[in-house]
């Protein structure tokens, strides 16, 4: 089974700094491995930074002081903007009916003209795995996995997206223990 549109949930045991708590959004999986973009790990950068750093004017300052994240460990120089569907964008892909992933720049200037998409979210790097990597990390007990919600990714608080994504499993997952059993 591939997990593409799929949350990776962090097990209270890992404790990889990029992924420690993480809510991780799975844009693509399949025999290859896994992309994924962190979906709460917020970093100390601002939407104006990115906006100065690509020279591109905005005069919405409540825009350009939203939260950049840090998407994963690779490439952290490269941004990916996580968004409902709206407009045609150089570098888009659907990973699912009501979420998409940009690389392009011009979905960056939209944004900051009020042009773009009213839900979105920008994160610098991605996570990969590798051929069955992923697999394997589920099977060692590091990751929950269970379908993407959107309400998760664009409105609910950062600080509650770990928890709130393992209660759609049924989880508390401030009860769960980290060692794994296996019969």
């Amino acid at each position: 089974m591939y997990l593409t549109n799929h949350f990776l949930i962090a097990m209270p045991s890992l404790q990889d700094p990029y992924f420690r708590q993480s809510v991780t959004y799975i844009c693509e999986h399949n025999e290859n491995g896994a992309f994924g973009i962190i979906i709460n790990h917020p970093i100390n950068l601002r939407l104006e930074h990115v906006f100065e750093q690509m020279e591109i004017k905005s005069e919405n300052e409540t825009l350009k002081q939203m939260p950049v994240l840090l998407g994963g460990p690779i490439h952290q120089e490269r941004g990916f903007i996580i968004h409902r569907p709206s407009g045609i964008w150089r570098s888009s892909i659907n990973t699912a009916p009501d979420i998409c992933v940009t690389t392009s720049q011009d979905i960056l200037q939209a944004i900051a003209e009020n042009k773009g998409p009213e839900e979105f979210l920008v994160a610098l790097g991605y996570a990969g795995w590798g051929e069955k990597q992923l697999e394997q990390e589920i099977l060692s007990n590091s990751w929950l996995c269970c379908p993407a919600n959107t309400n998760i990714i664009f409105e609910t608080p950062m600080t509650e997206r770990w928890a709130n994504a393992a209660k759609l499993l049924g989880i508390d997952i401030n009860q769960l223990s980290g060692d794994a059993g296996h019969a």
